[in-house]
């Protein structure tokens, strides 16, 4: 798995969650970027994203997850 794969998985399951259509994302972007990106639509991102990996994130996790590329890489790190 490597991050080129995840980013676009990822953006995928984003997509899904958000209900849009096409969105680019990048390293940097964050919920300030994106106008669907909410409280609730960021907690239903998680659980899509646990699901698809078949990972679970912590509390403290999930609470460092400030930019779509922290969600990249703890994806990397959790799913490796």
């Amino acid at each position: 798995m490597d991050k080129a794969s995840v980013t676009q998985e990822l953006t995928e399951i984003f997509e899904d969650v958000m209900d849009l259509d096409e969105v680019t994302l990048e390293d940097g972007t964050t919920a300030n970027d994106i106008e669907e990106w909410d409280s609730l639509s960021h907690v239903r991102l998680i659980i899509a994203i646990e699901r698809h990996y078949g990972i679970k994130f912590s509390n403290a996790e999930i609470e460092s997850l400030k930019q779509f590329g922290d969600i990249v890489a703890l994806v990397l790190t959790k799913a490796a």
